[in-house]
C-alpha cells in the first residue's frame, strides 16, 4: 500500500461534462447550453425512439461522425436515465439557450437600424447583465457575449465536471459527439473539477511514483474504486525520456497536427493528440515520448481535433507556456481559449495576435494569418504558425486554405522563404452544421449548409502556397487517418477519396521538383543540421 506506484500508460482518462465528452464547446457556458438541446438531447432521444436504428447506422462506415449513439449492446435505460436527469438538473442551461434563440428573434424583428438602446429592456431575463446588442457598419444586428461574467455566472457549474479512467488496449472508441460516456463496472468515475490540482497529482503518476493510499485519499475513492484503481497502477517506472541536445534542432510527427520541436533546451509541441501506450500494428509516439517539461504549447484553431482537452488536462503540470490566437470579441460561435483554459487551471496562457512574435533566444514563434476551414463565419481564434530554430523556417499552416492568395503573397514578404511546410489538405470537409449546427438559431438550408465546408487546401491551392515560400520540403499533415483519432475525427479515407487524391498529387508534383514531400502518418523523426 505504501510503496510508490506509477500510473499505468494504457490507462485512459476522458474528461466529461454532464456524461458527455468534454469537448472546448462543452466548458463556456453559451455554447455548452446550445449543444445540449441542439446536440445532447436530440439525440437522447432519436435513441430513446429507436435504438435498433443507431445501432445499425454506427454498422455502415458512410455514417461514422454521424449523430448516432455507439454503444455494444442497449443501453436504453442508462440514456432515458442521463436524459431526465439533464431535463431535471440543468434546467439553467436549458434556459439560457432558449434565450439565445428569443434574442436572435428579437433582433431580427425589431432592430431596423435605428437605436438599440430601446431593445435592452426586450432582452430575455436570463440574458439581460450578460449581453452587448450591436450593430455592424451596414446596419446588420447581432450580440457579443460577455464571456468572463457568464463563467461567473450559474451558468458554469464545475461540479458537472469529472474525469472517467479505464483502462485502453485498442484506437477503437466511440464518436464523441454522438456517444455519452455511461459508468461501467471497469471504470472509475472522479467528480472533480478540471481547475482541480488534484489532476496535476494524478497524471504526474506517469512519471513520478506516489504511494496508492495517498492517492487513494488524494482522490477520495471508495472502496470498490479504490481496488480498481489500484489495478491502474504498476511499480514498473515508464522508459526514461532522453532530451534531444545535438547540435540544430528535431522534430517528431506523433499522428494528425501534433509534432514535437526540440532545440537548444526549448521544446514546443503543436496542436497535442496524443494516443495511449498499447499494442498495435501502427508505430507511434505517445505521451511516454514528451519531455519532462514542454516549454510552449501552440494551438492553431479552436477545432475538436487541434485542442484536445483530454490531452491537455494530462500534460497540464508539464507545460509552461500554452500560447493560443488571440479573441475576446464575445461572438457565440468563437468561444475565448484564454478564458476556457484558465478557468480549467491553466495559468500561463498566452494571446498571441496576427504577424505578433515571441522570441525565445535562439528562436521565435510568429502567428500567421489563418483563413478558411471554417465555414465563412467570423472565427477569430486560428492561427498557423512560423517557428524559427536557429537557421531553419518551419511554416505550420494547419487546416488553412489558400482562397486568397494574395494574403501569402503579403505574408511572404514579411517572412521570406522557409525551409519546410506541414499542411492539412482535408479538402473535401464536414458542412458547416456538423460542428457548428448546435449554435444556428435559424435553419440553414442543405445546399447553403452543403457550400460551406470545413475543408483545408486542394492540391491547386495548396501548391500555390509551396511555390510561393520556395520551400525544400512539403509534409501533407491534419488528414485524421491515424485510428487513435477515430473517436474526434469521424473520418475514414480510401485511396480514391478526393483529399488522398489531391495530396498524392501533390506530393509526386513535389519530389518531380526535387523537394522532399510525404503525407505524414503513425510517426515520423527529421533531424536539422
Amino acid at each position: 500500500m505504501n510503496s510508490p506506484m506509477y500510473l499505468r500508460p494504457n490507462i485512459m482518462a476522458e474528461p466529461l461534462v454532464d456524461g458527455w465528452y468534454a469537448w472546448t464547446h462543452l466548458i463556456p457556458p453559451a455554447t455548452a447550453a446550445r449543444n445540449l438541446t441542439e446536440r445532447h438531447l436530440k439525440i437522447m432521444e432519436s435513441y430513446l425512439e429507436c435504438p435498433e436504428a443507431h445501432d445499425a447506422a454506427v454498422q455502415d462506415p458512410k455514417m461514422v461522425g454521424g449523430p448516432y449513439m455507439d454503444f455494444k449492446r442497449n443501453r436504453e435505460e442508462d440514456v432515458r436515465a442521463l436524459r431526465d436527469r439533464t431535463v431535471k438538473e440543468r434546467k439553467d442551461l436549458i434556459e439560457l439557450s432558449q434565450s439565445i434563440d428569443k434574442l436572435d428573434a428579437l433582433l431580427r424583428a425589431k432592430a431596423k437600424g435605428f437605436s438599440l438602446e430601446g431593445l435592452y429592456a426586450e432582452v430575455p431575463p436570463c440574458l439581460q447583465g450578460f449581453v452587448e446588442i450591436i450593430y455592424d457598419l451596414n446596419s446588420q444586428p447581432s450580440f457579443r457575449l460577455i464571456e468572463p461574467l457568464l463563467y461567473r455566472s450559474p451558468f458554469y457549474d464545475a461540479s458537472y465536471q469529472s474525469v472517467m479512467l479505464a483502462e485502453i488496449s485498442s484506437d477503437d472508441r466511440p464518436f464523441v459527439m454522438s456517444t455519452p460516456r455511461l459508468d461501467k463496472g471497469n471504470s472509475i468515475r472522479l467528480q472533480i473539477p478540471f481547475a482541480s490540482e488534484r489532476y496535476d497529482q494524478l497524471f504526474r503518476m506517469k512519471r513520478q511514483p506516489v504511494p496508492f493510499d495517498a492517492m487513494r485519499d488524494q482522490l477520495e475513492l471508495s472502496e470498490e474504486d479504490a481496488a480498481l484503481f489500484q489495478a491502474f497502477l504498476t511499480p514498473e517506472p515508464p522508459p526514461p525520456y532522453a532530451n534531444y541536445n545535438g547540435p540544430g534542432a528535431r522534430w517528431r510527427y506523433f499522428g494528425h497536427a501534433c509534432i514535437l520541436l526540440e532545440s537548444g533546451g526549448t521544446s514546443l509541441l503543436l496542436d497535442p493528440v496524443l494516443s495511449y501506450t498499447y499494442e498495435s500494428e501502427i508505430s507511434r509516439y505517445t505521451y511516454d515520448d514528451l519531455p519532462e517539461v514542454i516549454d510552449f504549447v501552440l494551438i492553431t484553431h479552436n477545432h475538436q481535433d487541434h485542442i484536445l482537452f483530454e490531452t491537455l488536462l494530462q500534460l497540464r503540470h508539464r507545460i509552461r507556456t500554452i500560447v493560443v490566437p488571440r479573441n475576446g470579441g464575445g461572438a457565440l460561435q468563437d468561444p475565448s481559449l484564454r478564458l476556457l483554459l484558465k478557468q480549467c487551471g491553466f495559468h500561463n496562457v498566452i494571446e498571441l495576435a496576427e504577424m505578433e512574435e515571441i522570441d525565445f533566444g535562439h528562436g521565435a514563434i510568429t502567428a500567421v494569418p489563418f483563413l478558411g476551414e471554417h465555414a465563412d463565419l467570423n472565427v477569430l481564434t486560428k492561427s498557423a504558425y512560423l517557428v524559427r530554430l536557429g537557421k531553419h523556417k518551419l511554416l505550420f499552416l494547419a487546416d488553412s486554405c489558400n482562397i486568397a492568395p494574395k494574403l501569402y503573397e503579403h505574408i511572404h514578404r514579411e517572412l521570406g522563404d522557409v525551409d519546410a511546410i506541414f499542411l492539412g489538405m482535408e479538402c473535401d470537409g464536414a458542412p458547416l452544421s456538423w460542428l457548428y449546427g448546435p449554435l444556428l438559431t435559424q435553419k440553414l438550408d442543405r445546399a447553403k449548409d452543403h457550400s460551406r465546408r470545413l475543408a483545408g487546401s486542394n492540391y491547386d491551392r495548396g501548391m500555390a502556397i509551396v511555390e510561393q515560400f520556395h520551400c525544400k520540403e512539403v509534409y501533407v499533415y491534419a488528414m485524421g487517418q491515424e485510428p487513435w483519432l477515430n473517436h474526434v475525427m469521424g473520418i475514414k479515407y480510401t485511396e480514391k477519396s478526393n483529399p488522398i487524391i489531391q495530396s498524392n498529387r501533390l506530393i509526386e508534383v513535389c519530389r518531380a521538383r526535387g523537394m522532399a514531400a510525404e503525407r505524414l502518418f503513425g510517426e515520423k523523426e527529421i533531424l536539422l543540421s
